[in-house]
């Protein structure tokens, strides 16, 4: 708040320098409006960055207790990680060298401890126990 107060200060010391030299004789009001425009609007936003506090990054803790209730298997969560990026069954297979049947296992075991039926109930119901960010 002092420095945009100096900055103002300044700005209008140097507006009352730039009047008293006759300055304004030779380039139009609309140039030295525009100038003082973009300067405190640079100085604004400098200040708005400056001043407003960053949020911290937000860390993952997966929960480990509704894990461990629900029985999951660390593939079974390596699964779920997949499932929310997206990948199809195929890509699941390839990225864990496993074949494709083995990661239908894996997801039928998945729906079945979550209780869905559907992959998005699925990513959904396991977003909302913490199991992947």
């Amino acid at each position: 708040m002092i420095l945009y107060a100096l900055a103002l200060g300044l700005g209008a010391a140097l507006l009352e320098w730039l009047h008293y030299r006759h300055a304004m004789r030779f380039l139009p009001t609309e140039v030295y409006i525009t100038v003082i425009a973009l300067a405190f609007t640079g100085l604004g936003i400098w200040a708005g960055l400056r001043l407003t506090p960053q949020p911290a990054p937000a860390t993952f803790e997966r929960n480990a207790a509704a894990i461990a209730s629900l029985g999951l298997s660390p593939r079974e969560c390596e699964i779920l990680e997949l499932l929310a990026a997206g990948q199809s069954n195929k890509e699941m297979a390839r990225t864990l060298g496993i074949s494709p049947n083995t990661v239908k296992t894996h997801l039928a075991r998945v729906y079945e401890k979550l209780e869905v039926q559907r992959r998005v109930q699925a990513i959904e119901k396991a977003r909302w126990l913490a199991l992947i960010p």
